[in-house]
């Protein structure tokens, strides 16, 4: 029987825990709060709970298992030093241990289209912890000689993982004209997907987890709002936007790129269930596409 540790299982980490444990692997979920570690027992799923924040963490063996590492970066600074401590705290050789990072590695490529041949130019402080990680883990594989994989993650959508809030409340986005390009992948996708990868994928290989289908910023709350019954979010312009908006998400609307998921496609054995937005939220809302 296969052997998981997902480390940092919150909602995606449980998606692909539900996946692993129906096909007969044994899951272990890491997680920091004691409340986290009781959803995953209810769920018949092993819990480890740890704070990668506070080394020296408890010895884990993973010798043969399979570990996908979730958790994410601290939310300031350049570096990912959470990831550190995991990787030190981690004894023997893992099957084959999978980092989920992000797209924003990539930058800005002005609307162009992105695959992972693709220059690296990570500007925003979220993404260099990411790029930092990347390179923690592969550094860590080459040294101690276990198998990796790097899958780069845009926007995630779902269930539970859309801005109803924002658009309820009338938080503006980008007039349509100026708004950037955007990715997005379902988490039921995301969760399948970071499942089979660890079978079909080629050990040092990155691969960008997206649906394919890249549109503007606007477009997507427009999208989510018609399948809500909302109505569509007030539009602004750039300099109004850099007067209202938060530094975070001025940061988002700073990059515009398309990320295309040819080597995905390719090297899976699935295809996606979602292959689309308008797929993704007429199956949330019960609506044909």
């Amino acid at each position: 029987m296969a052997k998981i540790v997902i480390a940092g299982c919150g909602d995606i980490g449980r998606r692909i825990a539900a996946l692993a444990a129906g096909k007969g692997a044994e899951v272990t979920g890491l997680v920091r709060s004691r409340e986290s570690c009781d959803a995953l027992e209810q769920a018949g799923l092993a819990c480890l709970q740890a704070d990668f924040g506070r080394p020296p963490l408890p010895s884990l063996d993973v010798t043969g298992s399979d570990v996908i590492y979730l958790a994410p970066p601290p939310r300031r600074g350049e570096t990912d030093p959470l990831i550190g401590n995991f990787l030190a705290a981690v004894q023997g050789k893992p099957r084959c241990f999978l980092y989920l990072s992000t797209t924003g590695v990539y930058g800005d490529a002005g609307g162009g289209w992105i695959d992972e041949s693709s220059p690296l130019d990570a500007q925003a402080d979220r993404a260099m912890r990411r790029l930092d990680a990347e390179r923690q883990v592969a550094g860590a594989a080459h040294d101690r000689g276990f198998d990796f994989l790097i899958i780069r993650v845009p926007g995630i959508y779902g269930p539970g993982r859309l801005p109803l809030a924002r658009i309820r409340d009338r938080h503006p986005v980008l007039k349509a004209e100026i708004a950037p390009f955007t990715n997005r992948i379902h988490a039921d996708d995301l969760a399948a997907v970071t499942l089979d990868l660890l079978e079909t994928g080629k050990s040092g290989e990155i691969y960008n987890v997206t649906d394919g289908h890249p549109s503007t910023m606007t477009d997507y709350f427009r999208k989510v709002a018609s399948y809500a019954g909302l109505e569509p979010p007030p539009e602004i312009d750039m300099q109004t936007a850099e007067q209202q908006l938060s530094a975070g998400m001025l940061s988002y609307l700073r990059e515009s790129r398309k990320i295309a998921n040819t080597k995905l496609l390719r090297t899976i054995g699935i295809g996606l269930r979602f292959p689309t937005l308008d797929d993704g939220l007429a199956a949330i809302f019960g609506k044909q596409s």
